[in-house]
């Protein structure tokens, strides 16, 4: 793959990745509400704090993996598996641009 096109994936990712982030619990931590207790019976909000800590979570790992394909990409290493240094496709690139690894390997020994 080109590596001004990879630059772009990833820089696309990376935006989609920190808008995401951003937009996790807008509102605030249910906690920081001095109506609501947490842990009131029928508080949705401690359930919502917990579930937005945790998507927030996933977003930091996604962030976590564009950084580390940016990092492949300066190397001059992006496009090949971290794992066996076989090329991955420019079509799995396409729709996934921080895969670090084949479609085989990501689906392990035996999984057909």
């Amino acid at each position: 793959m080109d590596a001004d096109h990879a630059r772009q994936l990833l820089a696309r990712e990376r935006e989609l990745v920190e808008r995401a982030r951003a937009a996790v619990g807008r509102g605030g931590p249910e906690e920081a509400d001095d109506r609501i207790e947490p842990g009131d019976f029928d508080s949705e909000g401690l359930y919502q704090d917990e579930f937005d800590a945790g998507r927030a979570q996933d977003y930091d790992e996604q962030l976590a993996a564009v950084e580390r394909a940016e990092a492949r990409l300066a190397a001059g290493t992006y496009g090949r598996s971290v794992e066996s240094g076989e090329p991955i496709p420019d079509e799995r690139l396409e729709v996934l641009p921080t895969a670090e690894r084949t479609v085989e390997e990501e689906r392990g020994p035996g999984a057909d």
